[in-house]
């Protein structure tokens, strides 16, 4: 082989080495580098026993290399391939589908219009998640708004305070709106509208009752009121807005097709009177309030939203819509219809108005009680919004009803959290003391985190007595191994020392469990999602933070609450 072929061999080499470190974020390997190597030059072949002791030297470089050292080195020697392994890994990232027609418009402008009735349940995080995900894809916009139109009595009203939450919990999701809106502050651009949907002929006021109204409807038969004249409409619409009427006196409809085959269509109603004020002070007089699909129709439409994501079962809305639009001659936004989310893990139904109800039942503390299915009871609990917002938009689109399982939000977490995790011990109520004895060192020493030795250890004082759970205590006569103490055996209700020799673990298969010093060890309450469980955790997790994620060791995960409340210390499950 000459210098000029070792030459050509050591350049080739090293390009196929760095893509297969940079495709595969990992060190090259000689043998997956060989193949594409003599696939590409048959004038190598005949030299292949020579081959890999010269392209051994060129791999090993390639892997002393950074990860960035390798992409810049792969894009001067071969950019084409940096561009190839680039795109598919946009391919591969890419888990959502593409939003229909997105190249028709100049900005991706999409909303989550929540009702401010309460905190949200996990599956109202889904929308938030996509859009917000979609929004960072295609460098658009995620606008909020509060569509907060129905001020009547009862689990649709409005509540003062959840605007902020809400606002608090998309922030906690990782996302921030461009735009802020509340319909109730738009009441006088929606009667604009009104008006001008009159003025074409598109609306008219009925003071039929409901039950009229619906047989007449479903019969395909026109209201008396249908053919009232525009100048007509218009006054008694202005006596709506003016507070006129009382509720249920008068509506006004917007005109579609009497004989639509679907009869929800026909001629729905646009705006009726609710005598409740809104609990906001800026509309507390208004008495006139439209209709979600009239209002939140017109909003698309202004704010520019470009895509709509909806539930399979709102397709109706849709279609009202499009009359309002027909008439004013707008475009209707890109519709994605989606099926429903279900979470499992929970006993509490995923329904804000069954919560509302066992809090008020007192069955429940609060939104934040862990056996509530909320956002702000997992974040209490120490899941961040990330590891929800991966897990929903890993569910994609799809029109059929998906099933979000617990264990994929915990499993994203636990990648998040683990390695700034310290380790404390835990034992829980059913647990067994015993009597240390022998010459055993007055002070443990578990490491802090068992990946991380410069982190040190944690120095507990073992007293005399220790504390183990129940499941976990030897039998008589059996040796067991205390986490970072050493081998005890038991004799009757003592444990006696009988070294540090870890082959006892390695060779002998001696159980190595957790403990608590019986005198010192802190009570602990631990709220998990299936009640709330008492023990005793080491003295030192006295010492944590509120809102710091620690792990129990062989427990699970949790988020240190609070030290003071009644000379307990209180963390929350999260997950193990």
């Amino acid at each position: 082989m000459d210098d000029e072929l070792r030459e050509r061999i050591e350049t080739e080499a090293e390009k196929h080495a760095l893509v297969n470190a940079v495709k595969h974020e990992s060190e090259a390997d000689v043998g997956a580098v060989m193949g594409p190597l003599m696939g590409e030059n048959p004038d190598f072949r005949q030299h292949g026993d020579e081959i890999p002791g010269v392209i051994g030297p060129v791999v090993s470089r390639v892997n002393e290399s950074s990860v960035e050292e390798r992409r810049e080195r792969l894009a001067e020697l071969a950019p084409d391939w940096l561009e190839e392994i680039e795109s598919e890994d946009e391919e591969d990232d890419q888990i959502l589908p593409d939003l229909p027609n997105a190249d028709d418009y100049d900005q991706i402008r999409m909303r989550c219009a929540p009702n401010p009735n309460g905190p949200w349940h996990i599956g109202h995080a889904r929308m938030p998640a996509v859009i917000g995900t979609y929004a960072e894809e295609y460098d658009g916009e995620f606008i909020l708004r509060f569509d907060d139109t129905n001020p009547e009595a009862g689990v649709g009203r409005p509540m003062l305070w959840a605007y902020d939450e809400i606002l608090d919990e998309i922030d906690y999701l990782g996302f921030e709106p461009a735009e802020v809106y509340r319909a109730s502050d738009r009441l006088e651009t929606y009667y604009d509208h009104a008006r001008d949907l009159i003025e074409k002929g598109g609306a008219y006021t009925c003071s039929c009752s409901g039950e009229e109204f619906s047989d007449m409807k479903n019969s395909a038969e026109a209201c008396p009121h249908r053919d009232k004249d525009p100048e007509t409409t218009m006054a008694e619409f202005e006596a709506m807005v003016d507070g006129e009427y009382e509720s249920g006196e008068m509506v006004l409809r917007v005109k579609t097709d009497i004989e639509h085959k679907n009869p929800a269509l026909r001629d729905w109603v646009g705006f009726r009177i609710i005598d409740t004020p809104h609990p906001r002070e800026e509309a507390e007089e208004y008495r006139c309030w439209p209709m979600l699909d009239f209002q939140s129709g017109v909003d698309d439409h202004l704010t520019g939203v470009t895509h709509i994501i909806r539930g399979i079962d709102l397709q109706d809305s849709a279609k009202r819509q499009q009359f309002v639009y027909d008439y004013f001659d707008w475009e209707y936004p890109e519709v994605i219809h989606w099926g429903h989310v279900q979470v499992d893990a929970y006993d509490v139904k995923m329904s804000t108005s069954t919560i509302r109800e066992l809090i008020e039942d007192g069955e429940l503390d609060g939104w934040d009680d862990p056996r509530a299915p909320t956002i702000p009871s997992v974040r209490r609990r120490g899941i961040r919004g990330e590891a929800i917002v991966d897990a929903m938009v890993e569910l994609g689109t799809s029109t059929s009803n998906v099933d979000l399982a617990m264990s994929t939000v915990y499993s994203n977490n636990r990648e998040r959290i683990d390695d700034d995790a310290n380790r404390y011990f835990f034992v829980r109520e059913d647990h067994a003391d015993f009597t240390l004895a022998g010459d055993h060192p007055e002070t443990a020493h578990p490491p802090v985190h068992p990946e991380h030795e410069d982190r040190g250890t944690r120095d507990i004082d073992a007293g005399t007595r220790v504390r183990v759970e129940e499941p976990d205590a030897p039998d008589d006569g059996e040796r067991i191994w205390l986490k970072g103490f050493g081998c005890f055996r038991r004799e009757d209700d003592e444990l006696t020392y009988v070294g540090d020799d870890i082959a006892a673990v390695r060779e002998e298969g001696v159980d190595v469990i957790h403990w608590v010093p019986a005198d010192t060890a802190v009570l602990t309450r631990m709220r998990t999602p299936d009640g709330d469980v008492t023990g005793y955790a080491e003295p030192g997790f006295r010492e944590t933070d509120e809102d710091e994620m620690v792990q129990f060791e062989r427990v699970g995960f949790v988020r240190v609450d609070d030290h003071e409340e009644h000379d307990e210390s209180v963390a929350y499950f999260a997950h193990e």
